[in-house]
Formats: C-alpha cells, sequence, structure tokens
C-alpha cells in the first residue's frame, strides 16, 4: 500500500522535469512571447572571450542586471533580444545569471567549490 501514493506522485510530474537537465538549460518562470512563438526554455552556452567584449566580468559574478542582460542575446538558444531579456521575470534573469556566472569559473574551481559545499 505504501507504493501507491509514489506511483501517483511519479505520474503528477510536469514535463519539464522529464527533460534532461543540464548546467546550462534554464526553465523560464515566465515565458517570453514573440509574436506567436512562446520561449519556455533557454539554453545558454559558454561564451568566447569576443563575446564577453565591453562587459566586466565582475559584473556578470555579481549578477549585475544590465551585464546579465546585454550578454544573453548573445549566448542564448533560441536567441532573444536585449528588450526580451530586460523584460524578463527577476526570477528568472537571476536563474540565467547563475548560469553565466557558472561559466566564468574555471574547472578546478568549480570541482574545489564541490568538495567544500
Amino acid at each position: 500500500m505504501d507504493t501507491e501514493p509514489m506511483k501517483n506522485e511519479k505520474n503528477t510530474a510536469t514535463p519539464a522535469e522529464h527533460q534532461t537537465i543540464t548546467d546550462n538549460f534554464v526553465v523560464l518562470d515566465q515565458h517570453i512571447k514573440r509574436g506567436e512563438q512562446i520561449i519556455n526554455t533557454l539554453t545558454l552556452r559558454k561564451p568566447s572571450s569576443g563575446e564577453l567584449r565591453g562587459l566586466h566580468l565582475l559584473d556578470l559574478l555579481q549578477f549585475d542586471v544590465a551585464a546579465t542582460i546585454k550578454i544573453l542575446p548573445r549566448i542564448s538558444q533560441p536567441t532573444i533580444t536585449e528588450p526580451e531579456a530586460a523584460g524578463m521575470d527577476p526570477a528568472d534573469l537571476l536563474a540565467c545569471g547563475q548560469v553565466i556566472a557558472g561559466f566564468l569559473l574555471q574547472k578546478r574551481a568549480k570541482a574545489a567549490a564541490s568538495l567544500i559545499a
């Protein structure tokens, strides 16, 4: 009898929970609407040094709103515009900022942080 509630709980999972979540995948709480297209998720890729031109790395590490809005169109898939990034829900913008900050750490630093945390 104890297994029945567990089966029911598994069946109530949302589609987003069934997707393979990677470190660079952000499920948006508030979708972005572009004409008829609705964007529910963003996949962010690690920016190249050239794509960081005009930005301060420290601003990205401190989750600076302006810097995050500026970099998102350069690294998001599907590509979003700066005005779309500026109109994002703050929680979604923060989630993107966390992914971006993670891109700026070396693998050694990520491994060390995992051991400490």
